[in-house]
């Protein structure tokens, strides 16, 4: 089952609207695979397909669905499916759609980033052998805005509607039980105190819209990738005024507990642990990708959704493993490769921290990501803190044994050991154990590694990461007891600049985006 099917008819449906190309984009899909296809019983359904939803990349998915209304779990016919988009604009509005990609279950997914924005519509034709595919043509009535757009929508309710958030996030309810009340002038007077000299930390105010902030100690350098998401909320939707600290190193922070004298602090991070109390946002890693995809990086969390290797009954029977030599257990991990090559295959790229190991060790190649998937099971260690590729192996089409660990990223409280990962012990003294498991309970297997692919694909859309940094940022807001303020020590972070493709906002003042006047409490 498909959890995106369920929540399809979420996106407003667009009138059935066709209207003369002067621009268009034609797509052929190239896939493998044969079934009877109905082209009007198909599901096309995603934030896409709503004006509102503005993203950095836009997206919505095709299943296949036969003539009885089941859906199809193959791929479809290779270039049986076409989709073509246009925008009825007197100057050139510049489209780039790559190829959909081909899920491997009868979806796909279409991809798509505005380089300008159309005030009057934008079409989007979805044909299967020259039907029109579900309600097709589909017209998204303008403005429909492209990422660099500063047309903040004022009402957040309305926002959130169009982006389908939903009503509450369990690890933001969880984050902030130690924080009933926020005290600014206290946060302002401690934090430098106590958390300066432990490496990355950025103060940030958000008044009217505008983000300003200030380092605090030596490295910071990874505030680029706060920045450029804040700035991207805020391009979108009008926020709170806010201030907050964001740590910008690995470690989470406050490890003060919440019924300690004095009490924790609100620290915003990255990554949570079991023994820290910090207020945890998606990963940088997902986020910058998110924001870059189909231009800046290889691989996102759209992407690696077309690329998951061979069906499951052809992918090499062996557990996986590629990465640096971060944590102890990982240089454990090749040792266990070399005394089980039937089970295993497991190397270290790159030496760092245990450098004296190499010789003994050996160091592998490097692999690319999407090889990974060419094994039935992925090896989930810890780095330094929570390894960042979890949500990608999630989204891959193996089976993800996980070591216990005690940090954690924003969406693991929706999963469930044994129902979307298999769990090993943090010694890895259960890990051999388990591989031989998967390979005798094959059926068994691939059903965890499809229900736990299922979920994250549906948690970790990345409209829902926005939804997510919103919610922290209204949560947080809506705590504090005192009033936010630029302070003389801020800078104005700008909103990036791109004459090229130019806005022309319907839903905000100018005044709204007039630099203001710093003050201080």
């Amino acid at each position: 089952m498909l959890p995106h099917i369920n929540s399809r008819g979420a996106f407003a449906a667009v009138p059935r609207v066709c209207f003369l190309s002067l621009i268009a984009v034609v797509l052929n899909v190239g896939f493998c695979g044969s079934a009877e296809i109905d082209a009007g019983k198909c599901l096309v359904w995603g934030p896409g397909l709503s004006p509102a939803a503005v993203l950095p990349v836009r997206y919505f998915y095709i299943q296949s669905v036969d003539s009885e209304g089941l859906n199809i779990s193959i791929s479809p016919v290779k270039d049986s499916f076409r989709v073509k988009i246009w925008s009825l604009e007197k100057e050139y509005v510049r489209v780039h759609v790559p190829a959909p990609l081909d899920r491997g279950d009868g979806s796909l997914l279409v991809r798509y980033r505005l380089y300008g924005s159309s005030s009057k519509s934008l079409t989007i034709e979805v044909l299967y052998q020259d039907k029109p595919v579900a309600n097709s043509p589909y017209t998204l009535t303008g403005p429909v805005y492209h990422e660099y757009c500063v047309c903040p929508e004022r009402d957040a309710l309305v926002w959130r509607s169009a982006l389908q958030c939903p009503e509450d996030e369990p690890q933001i309810q969880q984050d902030f039980i130690s924080f009933p009340s926020i005290d600014l002038q206290r946060l302002l007077r401690e934090v430098p105190q106590r958390f300066s000299r432990r490496g990355g930390l950025v103060h940030y105010s958000i008044i009217n819209n505008q983000l300003h902030r200030r380092s605090l100690g030596k490295y910071t350098d990874f505030k680029m990738f706060s920045d450029e998401m804040l700035l991207s909320l805020a391009r979108k939707v009008k926020l709170p005024d806010v201030e907050f600290y964001i740590n910008v190193g690995d470690w989470p922070m406050e490890n003060r507990k919440a019924d300690e004298e004095p009490g924790p602090l609100p620290i915003i991070s990255w990554c949570g642990s079991t023994d820290t109390r910090d207020i945890i946002l998606p990963t940088y890693d997902i986020t910058h990708s998110s924001l870059e995809a189909m231009r800046g990086v290889t691989s996102d969390l759209l992407s690696v959704q077309g690329n998951t290797g061979p069906v499951w009954s052809n992918k090499t029977e062996k557990a996986f493993f590629r990465g640096r030599d971060s944590r102890e257990e990982r240089l454990q991990l090749v040792t266990m490769s070399k005394e089980n090559p039937e089970l295993l295959d497991a190397g270290i790229t790159a030496y760092f921290f245990f450098r004296d190991r190499e010789e003994d060790l050996g160091k592998a190649p490097l692999v690319g990501f999407f090889d990974f998937f060419k094994y039935k099971y992925q090896v989930n260690m810890d780095g330094t803190v929570a390894a960042y590729r979890f949500p990608y192996l999630m989204l891959g089409d193996s089976l993800v044994f996980k070591q216990d660990s005690p940090y954690y990223e924003h969406f693991y409280t929706h999963l469930e050991a044994g129902v979307h990962y298999i769990p090993v012990k943090r010694d890895l003294s259960d890990l051999l154990q388990q591989i031989r498991w998967a390979q005798k309970n094959d059926t068994k297997a691939e059903a965890i590694a499809k229900t736990g692919q299922s979920l994250v694909r549906d948690l970790l859309q990345p409209h829902r990461l926005y939804c997510y940094y919103y919610s922290v940022l209204q949560t947080y807001a809506a705590r504090q007891s005192t009033r936010p303020a630029v302070h003389p020590d801020m800078e104005l972070v700008p909103q990036p600049s791109d004459p090229s493709a130019l806005c022309d906002c319907q839903r905000s003042s100018p005044e709204e985006h007039r630099p203001q006047q710093k003050s201080e409490l």
